[in-house]
């Protein structure tokens, strides 16, 4: 599934090529499971609006768009990628890819197509504004209130980080990766974790996410930007991915456990 480097790198791609745009007519597919919201209200928001900006919130795309009708107000169209979801911009003339369930039409002759191979992906919109994720931003938030999110928790810390209601955004990969660099291992449960050693983990959170971010983010399966490129972050990987290979640091063999129903890679020597 996509994670934050990833869909940041899509909606800052599509920010710059369909950002003061206008959507001239919607297609959707016949396939029910990528419609959150119902196939009327999404034409509805969607045909003859204005695309003022994209962004991401967590683990979604937020097209955050100016309604053409008399009043004019704003609204959005959510995009949540799921594990195979794509969201690609193309010209008219493209062969349209198997699996397709939106296609977005622009006043530039251009189309936002979004593919969605296994259909975990969702489709919604909004006109209340103000669509945010439900936990705190890992870019942005301080180190008091990260030490406050996981302090006292019993869970592993490894399922600490995935869960969206403290974090949004974070998933597997980068987990795994802000947890080597931290020297914490994915077991350990939260409350067992010092300040000090939380004060490394949001440091290492952090930097793990802006460097995957300037690579392109991690093309591991489907993943590819909005302009049909892959990321390059997964040659940088230390753990994830890596099981028995020697870590990079001390040669010890990467060791991948399961930590309720998810891989988790670290290093037996580096980590504690």
């Amino acid at each position: 599934m996509p994670e934050l480097p990833e869909v940041e790198t899509i909606a800052r791609g599509l920010a710059k090529r369909v950002t003061g745009d206008r959507v001239e007519s919607v297609w959707l597919g016949s396939k029910k499971e990528p419609l959150k919201s119902s196939p009327g209200a999404i034409c509805a928001v969607l045909e003859r609006s204005s695309i003022l900006g994209v962004r991401r919130a967590g683990k979604h795309i937020v097209f955050d768009l100016q309604t053409g009708d008399e009043t004019k107000h704003s609204a959005q169209w959510i995009v949540h990628l799921g594990m195979t979801g794509r969201v690609l911009v193309c010209d008219v003339q493209e062969t349209l890819a198997a699996h397709t369930h939106a296609v977005v039409k622009l006043a530039s002759g251009r189309e936002i197509r979004f593919v969605d191979p296994r259909r975990f992906g969702r489709l919604s919109v909004s006109n209340e504004g103000g669509f945010a994720a439900p936990g705190a931003e890992p870019l942005q938030v301080p180190l008091d209130r990260f030490i406050y999110l996981f302090r006292g928790r019993k869970t592993p810390i490894k399922s600490a980080l995935l869960n969206q209601r403290l974090l949004s955004g974070v998933g597997n990969i980068y987990a795994d990766e802000a947890l080597y660099r931290a020297g914490i291992r994915p077991r350990r449960r939260a409350e067992s974790i010092s300040s000090k050693e939380l004060a490394r983990l949001h440091a290492a959170l952090r930097k793990v996410l802006g460097e995957a971010i300037k690579l392109g983010g991690s093309s591991i399966s489907d993943y590819v930007d909005a302009d049909g490129e892959e990321g390059f972050f997964q040659l940088r990987h230390r753990v994830y991915g890596r099981e028995d290979e020697p870590c990079r640091a001390c040669k010890t063999r990467i060791k991948r456990i399961v930590i309720a129903g998810r891989s988790s890679h670290y290093c037996p020597v580096c980590q504690k």
